[in-house]
């Protein structure tokens, strides 16, 4: 596992610049929250999750995600067919927050375009100028509201 800036980035997976996660399993894409977003996030008190059998497209906003401090966005990382939604999530929010990668998953997406968006996904090297960059973002935004 990566770790980058101090968050774990797992290399197989594929991350989304709207921080979301993709671990391929053939033409299924498990998706949730990378460690950057639960950390900036704090406590996630809720989970707006999409109805299965939604189709999205790649970047498109298809849940929200609550936490004590705002409303972030849950941004698909591929696009296709929402196909499962972790139900455990909406019963125990903090999922997301103690295990982003494991049990704090949040959908399944059937892939329609899968070749083409990974293509378009970070990781890596990219992904690590692209987390420095983030991370700079964000200290930048706590010192202008102190």
């Amino acid at each position: 596992m990566a770790v980058i800036k101090g968050y774990n980035m797992p290399d197989e997976l594929y991350y989304h610049k709207d921080h979301s996660w993709a671990r391929v399993d053939g033409t299924k894409v498990t998706v949730g929250m990378n460690d950057f977003f639960q950390k900036e996030a704090g406590d996630i008190v809720f989970v707006d999750l999409p109805d299965t059998e939604d189709e999205v497209s790649q970047g498109e906003v298809c849940g929200k995600i609550q936490s004590r401090k705002w409303i972030g966005k849950l941004v698909a990382p591929v696009s296709g067919e929402i196909v499962e939604t972790n139900e455990d999530i909406e019963d125990d929010t903090s999922l997301v927050n103690s295990d982003p990668y494991g049990k704090g998953w949040i959908l399944v997406i059937e892939a329609s375009n899968l070749d083409e968006e990974l293509g378009t996904l970070m990781r890596g090297e990219a992904l690590a100028n692209f987390l420095e960059a983030e991370v700079k973002r964000a200290e930048e935004e706590r010192a202008k509201a102190k």
